[in-house]
């Protein structure tokens, strides 16, 4: 037998077959970002001091990075609403928890002597981004 040098699914019934592959929401992908740089952020240095740098990974950045992991997965599920409430979990965990850390650190010692490190600054801008997102998924049906 012959065999046809066509692949069954760039034939134009196997296409119109195939399910549509749906594009992913704006909030998602925001979503997904903001886990991102809540985890990448969360392991960098929270504090920066003439002694030495403060990892975020020994305080508060812990807890943000279990909150990304949760916004991780919501940003991969299908359901909206659940996703968004994760979200909504991330947004809360990164930016309360470097807020808190920077009014700690300034009711001790002032300003004097230390920089808020790039991983604070990071989970504070991730948390931020989560709740845009989070946001954009609960209000924004999703499009056919």
């Amino acid at each position: 037998m012959a065999q046809s040098s066509v692949a069954p699914s760039s034939t134009p019934a196997a296409r119109a077959a195939r399910p549509a592959r749906r594009r992913m929401e704006q909030g998602r992908k925001r979503l997904l970002l903001a886990s991102a740089m809540g985890l990448v952020g969360s392991f960098l240095p929270w504090l920066l001091t003439g002694v030495g740098n403060v990892n975020g990974a020994r305080g508060a950045g812990l807890y943000v990075a279990y909150a990304a992991v949760l916004g991780l997965a919501g940003a991969l599920m299908p359901m909206r609403r659940v996703a968004s409430v994760q979200g909504f979990v991330l947004a809360s965990a990164a930016v309360v928890l470097p807020l808190w850390q920077l009014v700690h650190i300034w009711s001790l010692v002032g300003f004097a002597g230390w920089t808020p490190g790039p991983g604070l600054v990071m989970c504070l801008g991730a948390g931020v981004l989560a709740g845009i997102g989070s946001l954009q998924l609960w209000h924004r049906p999703a499009e056919a």
